[in-house]
């Protein structure tokens, strides 16, 4: 059999690689390319487009291969905080690169972790004392609900084995976030699978009755129920649902005098998106738990992180090394993400960026003002929070995830130039920070033609 040459390019006078000789593809395209070699979330590939190519990003931008501009309007599936290809948090994380890319974290320490966990506990609740981190936003709950159930199975409490969760709620896709998310289509296949959870009615407008009174009936099984986890004020992937402070307030309340944990998923709520740091600072009574991401490196990199009591990290300190939490993932802490989450607290706490999120409230206030009056029989709700503005269409079969008003939507908006992704017929805004009032004024117009539409 004939060996196949070598190429080889080099990187500087004293290296060089090998690099096989590889036959490249014909197609040039890369939606093309990309629909040979990858499969995509949330995507069904049989009925689906091709994917859209984008080539490069800046600030509220995205630009495909063929130079169209898309205004991104979701922040990229909710991450992004202040624009993209940041320079500042570019420029921190390629200094961080030059001196600690990558180290394991157990039994190992670096300074952009420890910072981080510093600052990230200055603008956490008092009671919060300790940052564990881990990768992503489905890994943080992960963490949090191990940290709950252990806690208990450390002092010798066993039958604390079930969780409260609110319907319709979504805390990611591993087979723990899964479990505690609402059962749908999505879960489905995995439902043998996951273990028992209790659901408690969305506490929304004339529903608080009911959610508190489910609650305090539960309270004859807390002695198996260790942790209630919920979304803070709003549901993100089920709907933008929003509920009221105060209904919240009293089931956390509720939970802690019967011995029951509380976990605030703050992973799409948290760093302003509903107008303070924290969605739980509207609450003067504070979880004990906390799982963040998305926006905690300003959307540049992947990070988690879950927060506890100190109360809940002294039930894991023993001599008996059977009590330690026994989780970890290989880029635990990593310096570069850690780094960027560094350079976005920077940003976020800057008064130019404290000003927009104002701003970007204001400028949704009256556009709801004007889009209520004129479309009032098209609109089944609108609903705003902070920075976040959910408008619920009007459909005959009811709001639902997989409302044929989504694709509608969709494209339209794709057509404008602007990056939604409506979940079934609720359409909603959640951009980036620094988008200025043209930008919204121009979705706004859309939107309301879109209405005129349909």
């Amino acid at each position: 059999m004939q060996k196949t040459s070598e190429k080889h390019f080099v990187i500087d006078e004293h290296l060089e690689y090998p690099v096989e000789n590889i036959q490249h593809p014909v197609i040039t395209n890369l939606s093309e390319r990309d629909a040979k070699v990858l499969w995509h979330p949330f995507t069904q590939h049989q009925t689906a487009p091709f994917s859209i190519p984008i080539v490069r990003a800046e600030g509220v931008y995205l630009f495909d291969e063929n130079g169209k501009r898309y205004i991104d309007a979701i922040a990229s599936w909710w991450v992004n905080l202040h624009g993209h290809s940041h320079p500042y948090i570019a420029q921190k994380v390629a200094e961080q690169f030059l001196k600690l890319e990558q180290v394991i974290f157990a039994g190992f320490t670096h300074e952009p972790a420890v910072r981080l966990a510093e600052r990230l506990l200055e603008i956490l609740p008092p009671n919060q004392q300790k940052i564990f981190y881990s990768d992503n936003g489905s890994t943080s709950v992960e963490v949090a609900m191990k940290m709950a159930f252990q806690y208990f199975h450390n002092q010798g409490i066993r039958k604390k084995t079930k969780i409260i969760a609110l319907e319709n709620g979504y805390h990611g896709d591993t087979f723990g976030t899964m479990a505690v998310g609402a059962k749908s289509a999505f879960t489905a296949p995995f439902d043998p699978f996951l273990f028992e959870v209790i659901y408690l009615p969305i506490p929304v407008k004339g529903e608080e009755q009911l959610a508190l009174d489910t609650m305090k009936s539960l309270m004859s099984q807390a002695d198996e129920i260790a942790a209630f986890i919920f979304e803070p004020l709003i549901q993100g992937a089920g709907g933008m649902v929003m509920y009221e402070p105060e209904i919240l307030e009293s089931l956390i309340k509720l939970a802690k005098e019967n011995g029951i944990l509380t976990i605030a998923d703050e992973i799409m709520t948290g760093f302003y998106r509903t107008g303070k740091m924290f969605a739980t600072d509207y609450l003067t009574e504070k979880p004990d738990i906390f799982c963040l991401s998305k926006g905690l490196t300003g959307g540049a990199m992947a990070l988690g992180v879950t927060s506890c009591t100190q109360e809940i990290y002294d039930a894991f300190l023993s001599d008996d090394r059977r009590k330690t939490l026994f989780h970890s993932h290989s880029f635990t802490a990593n310096p570069l993400a850690c780094t960027a989450g560094l350079a976005s607290l920077d940003l976020l706490l800057n008064d130019e960026t404290q000003d927009n999120i104002k701003k970007i409230n204001t400028l949704h206030q009256g556009f709801i003002q004007q889009v209520t009056l004129t479309f009032q029989h098209k609109i089944a709700d609108i609903r705003l929070r902070g920075t976040i503005l959910a408008i619920e269409i009007k459909v005959q079969e009811g709001t639902s995830y997989f409302s044929n008003m989504r694709d509608i939507a969709y494209n339209f908006f794709l057509e404008k130039g602007i990056l939604m992704r409506p979940l079934g017929n609720v359409i909603y805004l959640l951009t980036p920070y620094c988008i200025t009032e043209e930008d919204l004024g121009y979705i706004y117009g859309c939107i309301e033609e879109f209405l005129r539409e349909i």
